[in-house]
């Protein structure tokens, strides 16, 4: 069975720090797989706010989930503290990807948890259209490209 193989870009954008909760552990005793896709919300919605942004307010436009893929790796527990890097990939008019490296230190090793990509589409939600990316948003993912 061909596995799903992300490769990280080089560029950092944000770096965040979310909890294990109890509820986020499954009947396995470790952190459920959906659980890991919330903390990857949770990890853009914290950066989004450093901008006093959010995903239904980034200048005037959205944000749409246009597709997610995860790469688990390792298992996670209740009491684990997991950093979450935000990376920036390819960027379009209208779209960008995010990558994410979720990682938790235990016993003084850092343990890779999972990597994921999300696609996010800017939209305007008024007009139910797909909108180009606001030139704010374009300097916070790339300065290099505004």
């Amino acid at each position: 069975m061909a596995r799903i193989k992300l490769e990280l870009p080089e560029n950092k954008i944000a770096s965040v720090t979310i909890p294990v909760r109890i509820t986020d552990i499954n009947y396995g005793n470790h952190l459920g797989n959906d659980a890991f896709v919330s903390i990857i919300h949770e990890a853009r919605m914290q950066w989004l706010y450093q901008y006093s942004y959010t995903e239904l307010n980034i200048e005037s436009c959205g944000l749409i989930l246009a597709d997610l893929a995860v790469e688990f790796k390792s298992e996670s527990f209740y009491g684990d503290t997991i950093e979450a890097i935000i990376l920036v990939g390819e960027i379009t008019t209208v779209s960008f990807e995010l990558y994410y490296q979720l990682s938790t230190k235990r016993n003084d090793k850092i343990i890779v948890l999972a990597l994921a990509k999300t696609g996010m589409v800017c939209y305007d939600y008024a007009i139910k259209k797909v909108v180009a990316i606001p030139e704010k948003l374009k300097n916070i993912l790339s300065p290099t490209i505004a």
